[in-house]
């Protein structure tokens, strides 16, 4: 377990890893999930999640056509050059968001684009 102090709720120094500064007990994989909440990081981690089960949430034909993946301010970027498939993601768009959501376990993205 880390242990890490408080200051009424608020952080209790300056630095970049604020994310010590809070009291309480936690694991190390609590702490690190702290870390990452507050990390600029996260959206690249996430989209890396994304990418690893990507086949999985859209198919074998989708993930192979796929040209990259990205969050940016909690929106996805879909990349791929190939004009039908682009089409085909315009029209599934808010199913990809719920799936997407739904494999992340959280609300993170809010708005899916195509490109």
């Amino acid at each position: 377990m880390l242990s890490v102090a408080k200051n009424g709720g608020t952080a209790c120094c300056s630095s970049p890893f604020r994310y010590i500064c809070f009291m309480g007990q936690y694991s190390m994989g609590d702490a690190i999930q702290k870390f990452l909440q507050n990390s600029r990081i996260k959206s690249d981690i996430q989209a890396f999640e994304i990418a690893a089960i990507w086949e999985t949430l859209m198919g074998k034909t989708i993930a192979k056509y796929t040209d990259s993946i990205k969050i940016i301010n909690r929106t996805l970027f879909i990349t791929t050059n190939v004009a039908p498939l682009k089409q085909e993601l315009n029209f599934q768009k808010e199913a990809i968001r719920q799936r997407v959501n739904e494999a992340l376990k959280s609300n993170e993205i809010k708005e899916v684009v195509i490109q």
